[in-house]
């Protein structure tokens, strides 16, 4: 009997827009014959939780609860009512109905306010006289999270929006702390949790359940939903896969797990989960299973003898969003930073470019890991077929290319076949900081829909750099998000402090160069991370090549990944944390700037080593770099008029040709020679993307000198013709 598959997101993620895994493995299943469905209880479980229903409960078992009360949360319980009667209007509105209620939200006389509203002095600031609904949505944000302290202190200490139960789950090398946590009575969240669970096992009647948990706030919520399974339908087969068990898991021994499993897969879910499917049907023996974990005569067994490869990007198919409740995700806007707010504010179809990293060196990063160390891009054609899928079942049109870092190469040829299909999509990504992204290809980048980019910037000090082998350096940096920015494209860095042998000077120096940089108005966003050495990074394989220690050396029986790093030779960084992340919030903000480093931290620190213009002296540093001649010429613009006039300078007659450009914006009128004028015209014809033939700058340059007799290159560079580089003449 054909099997029928539930693929299940536990609590919780997010808030704006569904988490892949599901869809793309329900993609895949699609094109294999196999009936699956799929649900985000993490959403189901807030819109349950935060409904009027849902609030009379809570304010009952706060009633009931032991706890005593701070004055914030005796607040919240005396407005009760007030919650209750206004939770679902805008829960309706943070699911982009009833837009008008923003004014009301805005008048501060609507919501009830709690702890979570004294920081909103600068609401006008942050948002604008104009930008009332972003702001009635950030009002709205802070709403929820008042009534989420209130569950946190009364209720459930675990809950979180986008987490629950973390602590627990994360660098748990014992299973001990968590199996306690399953076996004690169930929580306010697990009883809503456990009946929307019914609710889905009862609609779709699966033979095969698999749970996916991408992050340690997953793991106790998928776990307690094999629990309830085990005891209540013990004849559906569970697996369990996602980023937490391919990163943290694959050491596993402890028998313990597979009391609420059958099944724990590592790595891409494709191919072990449609074994799985296979060994359910008597089609496949269970010796030749692939990548999975299972429970054998009481001890933990991992096998991985199938023949079979790993499912090819072109055969994925494409991610299925069927079954999810699009239109129910709450747009939020939890704070200013601009690149968080991508994260949670709107709904973003997920898509892969490639599977893995195309560099995969970095050293602080998972390399040994297939999710990394396998690089297999898609085509420019196949991602864009998917899209046009993707847009047509969901009605949405705007894309999160989910990438380790997205190669050049394939989005140069993404954006190109974007825009000649004419697709109105809009999209962001994580990239690299490297030479290949030119301003040219930037600008083609904006031209395709690209509003934001994020990449590492780490550590922002060359030698540091070198060693965590990122293939990039300051410089380098600074010249590519100055090309981003120019190109009006939002640009994030992730920041690093506390690499191995990272010396207090060296943090104080990289804080100037991200001042440095926010200050030039070349990054918009960024957030400061602690390094944290894993076991799968080329530091945690080898750690004193980078002079650091593991103080815990000796593998746990649960998970293992994240490793206690002892630097023997670099600064103590946790005193770093709340300096730089305040710097940071301000620099963000374009305030502060000409304050001194010092004063972000409350003990001493060295003074910067670089100029007051070190930033600033890269990027007049430009050097004029001629196109590769086999780099392709386009004109993303359109056909201009033509003017022909002659004047008479000194006695002499000259014929003008005055070109005149239709911009969205504006109106541009270059003048040129009659004779390079006319060229032009003629040749900015050939020059469309969606041409067949691509003319290259080779082409181009011995064109134009056969048929105006005047050198190309300075033709190319001469100011006349450089503003119609941002306008859509590009070399790429």
């Amino acid at each position: 009997m054909p099997q029928k598959v539930l693929l299940i997101s536990p609590p919780f993620v997010q808030l704006n827009t569904p988490y892949p895994a599901t869809t793309y493995l329900k993609g895949y299943l699609n094109t294999v014959g196999v009936e699956c469905y799929q649900a985000d209880l993490g959403i189901e479980v807030i819109l349950q939780l935060f409904s009027a229903k849902g609030l009379r409960k809570l304010f009952v078992k706060v009633n009931e609860s032991d706890v005593e009360l701070s004055e914030n949360s005796k607040r919240i319980s005396n407005l009760k009512s007030e919650y209750i009667n206004s939770v679902d209007a805008v829960i309706d509105f943070l699911q982009n109905n009833n837009p008008t209620l923003a004014h009301r939200i805005c008048s501060r006389n609507y919501l009830p306010e709690a702890s979570r509203f004294a920081q909103t002095d600068e609401l006008d600031w942050a948002f604008g006289s104009m930008g009332i609904q972003d702001k009635a949505r950030h009002l709205a944000t802070l709403y929820l999270e008042d009534i989420s302290d209130l569950i946190i202190e009364a209720v459930d200490p675990d809950f979180g929006f986008s987490r629950y139960a973390e602590r627990i789950a994360v660098a748990a090398s014992s299973f001990d702390e968590i199996y306690n946590a399953l076996n004690e009575a169930n929580s306010f969240i697990d009883e809503i949790l456990l009946d929307l669970l019914n609710e889905k096992v009862e609609k779709y009647q699966p033979s095969v359940l698999g749970l996916s948990v991408p992050f340690p706030g997953n793991l106790y919520c998928a776990l307690k939903c094999g629990q309830w399974l085990k005891a209540n339908h013990p004849e559906i087969k569970l697996v369990m896969g996602g980023g937490y068990p391919n990163t943290e898991l694959r050491s596993l021994s402890d028998p313990r797990v597979f009391e609420y499993v059958d099944f724990i897969t590592l790595d891409d879910g494709e191919a072990p989960l449609q074994h799985l499917i296979q060994y359910v049907n008597g089609e496949r023996k269970i010796e030749e299973l692939k990548r999975t974990f299972l429970l054998q005569n009481g001890k933990v067994q991992y096998i991985n003898d199938s023949s079979a490869r790993d499912v090819a990007q072109r055969d994925l198919g494409t991610p299925d969003y069927s079954d999810l409740p699009l239109e129910k995700y709450l747009s939020v806007i939890e704070t200013v930073n601009p690149m968080h707010r991508l994260w949670s504010d709107g709904r973003w179809n997920k898509l892969t470019l490639a599977h893995g990293c195309y560099w995969g060196r970095c050293t602080f990063c998972d390399t040994s890991l297939d999710y990394i160390k396998r690089f297999e891009p898609s085509t420019a054609g196949l991602l864009c077929d998917r899209m046009e899928q993707m847009i047509h079942q969901t009605g949405e049109t705007g894309f999160h290319f989910v990438d380790e870092a997205a190669p050049p190469a394939l989005l140069k040829a993404l954006a190109l076949e974007i825009i000649k299909r004419k697709l109105n999509v809009t999209w962001w990504t994580n990239i690299r900081f490297e030479k290949n992204f030119t301003q040219d290809l930037c600008y083609l980048l904006n031209a395709s829909g690209c509003i934001a980019i994020s990449g590492g910037l780490e550590v922002a000090s060359d030698r540091l750099l070198s060693m965590i082998n990122k293939g990039v350096n300051v410089a380098q940096v600074t010249r590519v998000v100055d090309h981003f920015t120019k190109a009006g494209i939002m640009v994030h860095a992730y920041l690093m402090y506390g690499f191995p042998t990272q010396t207090e000077q060296e943090t104080i120096d990289s804080l100037e160069v991200v001042r440095q940089l926010f200050e030039a108005g070349v990054i918009q966003s960024g957030f400061w991370h602690h390094f944290a050495m894993t076991a799968h990074s080329p530091v945690g394989l080898n750690p004193e090549k980078f002079q650091v220690k593991n103080a815990h050396p000796a593998l746990g029986d649960f998970a293992n990944n994240e490793l206690e790093c002892i630097d023997t030779k670099g600064a103590d960084h946790s005193k770093y944390t709340e300096g730089l992340r305040k710097s940071l919030f301000n620099y963000m903000h374009d305030v502060c700037f000409d304050w001194p480093l010092q004063k972000w931290f409350e003990f001493k620190v060295p003074k910067t080593t670089h100029p007051a213009d070190y930033i600033q002296g890269i990027r007049n540093a430009y050097n004029l770099v001629l196109p590769s001649p086999s780099a392709r010429v386009i004109w993303l613009g359109k056909t201009p008029s033509i003017s022909i006039f002659t004047k008479t300078k000194k006695g002499r007659v000259f014929e003008n040709a005055e070109l005149s450009f239709a911009f969205k914006q504006k109106q541009v009128k270059l003048l040129f020679s009659k004779e390079a004028g006319l060229w032009l015209l003629e040749n900015l014809d050939k020059l469309g993307p969606e041409l067949v033939q691509a003319v290259n700058f080779e082409q181009l340059a011995a064109d134009f000198e056969r048929v105006v007799g005047e050198d190309f290159v300075l033709f190319w560079n001469n100011k006349t013709l450089l503003k119609l580089r941002p306008e859509g003449l590009l070399v790429i």
